[in-house]
């Protein structure tokens, strides 16, 4: 299992959200990013929010940096974490600007690039561009399938239900010959659309019994990751008993990525946080390589 890092003040829900992260900015997430990337950590997140109604943001929180522009910033502070969208919602974007976008930086990461892809939940956000919502499900199914002929290639083409084209060149292009697509989502239909097209599941919002249960009924394919949340935010150097516990707890449910938060004070003491947590990790026997 390795172990994957929630980026802090990228996204701030009003109820994890620590105070310094309020006025966080883009270099206190590098020196983070930069302490993960030398420890070792399989990647971090950024997600994608176009804008929340302030009736949700109340709830659910406002603030979420744009993946593109974060994750190019954090490519060029780094060498070798990964850069996870977690998520990109899949409705917003017809297949080829994710391929040019993204594979653009996949190519300025030296092929970092995992991206993790949902459907959408959040009604208002469609509405506001003007994307298609009832629907959102098998278009994105087209689209999941576009992208896997796309990606990787300046020539691509597709036929499918709501997206066909041909005769168009997409330079650059992503440089892994095989993009990893993680897919979001809670639901069995979520798990079979991420074995149709994805290389990897992230799921929320379930118990890990529920997680366990899912996985034993579907039979995964070699090199298929389980990414899952460990919970609430660690604190490594105040309790690192719960540490150990709850990666034991997800390794135990499945979990080839467990996916971890931190609690801290600052963007110093997140990165002694994430110093204490890489050496607990590394008695646990958790793979850093």
């Amino acid at each position: 299992m390795h172990l994957g890092l929630v980026t802090p003040v990228l996204i701030q829900h009003p109820s994890t959200r620590s105070d310094w992260e309020a006025t966080a900015e883009i270099d206190e997430v590098a020196q983070i990013a930069e302490t993960a990337d030398r420890l070792g950590f399989h990647h971090l997140t950024c997600s994608e929010h176009i804008a929340v109604p302030t009736e949700i943001a109340g709830e659910r929180g406002g603030t979420y940096w744009d993946p593109l522009a974060t994750l190019g910033y954090l490519a060029a502070r780094t060498r070798t974490i990964r850069l996870a969208t977690q998520v990109l919602v899949l409705g917003y974007h017809h297949p080829l600007e994710i391929a040019k976008r993204y594979g653009t930086l996949d190519r300025v990461s030296n092929g970092r690039l995992v991206l993790g892809l949902g459907v959408g939940t959040l009604k208002e956000e469609f509405d506001l561009i003007n994307a298609p919502f009832t629907d959102r499900g098998a278009r994105a199914d087209d689209a999941l399938a576009a992208l896997r002929t796309s990606l990787s290639t300046p020539l691509p083409e597709y036929h499918g239900e709501f997206y066909d084209y041909s005769g168009f060149v997409v330079e650059p292009h992503a440089v892994q010959p095989r993009v990893p697509l993680w897919i979001g989502g809670r639901t069995k239909r979520s798990l079979r659309r991420a074995l149709t097209h994805g290389d990897g599941w992230v799921p929320f919002g379930l118990r890990l019994s529920e997680l366990a249960d899912m996985l034993a009924a579907a039979p995964l394919p070699e090199n298929f990751d389980v990414i899952l949340s460990t919970g609430a935010a660690f604190d490594p150097l105040g309790d690192p008993e719960r540490v150990v516990r709850s990666l034991t707890r997800v390794r135990d449910a499945g979990a080839t990525i467990a996916s971890t938060s931190i609690s801290a004070s600052s963007a110093d003491h997140f990165a002694e946080q994430l110093e204490e947590l890489h050496r607990i990790a590394l008695a646990e026997g958790i793979d850093f390589t």
